[in-house]
């Protein structure tokens, strides 16, 4: 077995042009799945993390009919209790119409959503705080944080402007009250409040004669693997409630669905990809059985056996794999580590959330190395097929 590999090993190092070219073909199709990986499962992964860090948290509680008039005091302080949580906070949401002063003159009005937040206890438990580029986050009752895209849209609001706000509160009357722009909110790709108008939820809460109510609790917990345990926790505790409680996964199910059935196609999109490295491992291997039918006519006049010719086909095709495995498997971990360190985004979207999948790179090797052993088969079956005389015939 060991002269049957130095012969693979010197039969194939002597075709330098040939081997390198194999080894480009099989690193090629191993980059092309991990570049896929880093870019669409990163974004995938990066959309999760900012809805987790902006809107719904690792677990979220709603009700199935309504608002949640449970006291959230006594909600946020029961779950804090639980070893995984790190944190909760209420969120109230509604919409309403917002008339925009500058200088003492309407400048514009547009219908907007609204979300009430605790600020003390959202910036425990979500990141919306650290998205306010300018200005500060709502400390006061009186103040509002704009998303940047909504201040556009509004003409160009600026920190310090004067807005109005107008709601119908939960008896369908108009309830208006003026509030100071504190800051302005941006987030990355958008999955924060770019669209919306953050205000202190007491205040909230008196606009639409709420005293009590929320219609999300947001959960942070220490060990986001925990979620599932938390939730059923949760839900066991209080059974004779009309609670909801979704991981961020069940909560974001539409929005990250459609996504999911592109990372599959993309990923078989990059699978073709190295079955076509397989193919060209295929045409390098019988170029290299037509340049070596003299050798190949040598060995079977001396005693060689069909049998030794196909296993040192096959070492060749396994020289090929474990090499450029190897070197994919390197050079896509380099790219990998590449994104990560710089925090990949484009055009100023949301930074990518890249992870090393070891499972998926050490089956992304394992398998291009089986297709280069596969692609070798029919290469090596045909240098068999050579009779020692016509071999030895070949120039």
């Amino acid at each position: 077995m060991e002269y049957r590999l130095r012969l693979a090993k010197r039969m194939l190092f002597n075709k330098k042009g040939s081997l390198i070219g194999a080894i480009l073909a099989v690193t090629i199709g191993i980059l092309v799945i991990h570049v896929n990986f880093v870019i669409f499962q990163g974004l995938y992964d990066a959309i999760v993390r900012d809805v987790t860090d902006y809107n719904i948290g690792n677990v979220q509680i709603t009700d199935k009919i309504d608002y949640i008039e449970k006291s959230d005091l006594s909600l946020v302080n029961w779950l804090e209790r639980i070893p995984y949580v790190e944190a909760a906070t209420p969120r109230l949401s509604a919409h309403g119409e917002m008339d925009v002063v500058t200088n003492g003159m309407l400048i514009e009005e547009a219908r907007i959503p609204v979300v009430g937040v605790d600020p003390f206890r959202d910036i425990r438990a979500s990141t919306v705080h650290e998205t306010v580029a300018d200005g500060t986050y709502v400390f006061s009752r009186n103040t509002m944080v704009l998303g940047s895209v909504l201040a556009e849209d509004l003409g160009g609001v600026q920190v310090g402007d004067s807005v109005k706000l107008i709601l119908i509160d939960r008896w369908g009357q108009e309830q208006t009250k003026r509030f100071t722009v504190s800051g302005l909110a941006e987030s990355p790709g958008g999955q924060g409040f770019d669209y919306s108008a953050v205000i202190h939820i007491d205040t909230l809460r008196d606009m639409l004669k709420r005293p009590s109510s929320s219609d999300s609790i947001l959960i942070r917990l220490n060990d986001p693997s925990k979620a599932l345990e938390v939730k059923d926790f949760f839900l066991l505790s209080f059974p004779n409630d009309d609670f909801v409680a979704q991981t961020v996964e069940e909560a974001s199910e539409k929005q990250l669905a459609g996504f999911r059935s592109g990372i599959a196609l993309i990923n078989l999109i990059g699978y073709f990809g190295m079955m076509s490295s397989a193919f060209a491992i295929v045409t390098i291997q019988m170029m290299l059985v037509n340049g070596k039918t003299k050798e190949i006519g040598v060995m079977r006049s001396i005693g060689a056996r069909r049998k030794d010719i196909l296993i040192i086909f096959i070492f060749q095709g396994m020289i090929i794999g474990a090499i450029g495995a190897g070197v994919g498997t390197a050079t896509g971990l380099g790219y990998t580590f590449y994104a990560k360190e710089t925090k990949m985004s484009f055009n100023g979207s949301l930074a990518l959330e890249v992870t090393y999948n070891w499972e998926k790179i050490s089956q992304t090797a394992l398998l291009s190395f089986l297709l280069a052993i596969v692609a070798s088969l029919y290469p090596s079956y045909r240098a068999t097929r050579l009779l020692p005389v016509e071999a030895m015939r070949t120039v």
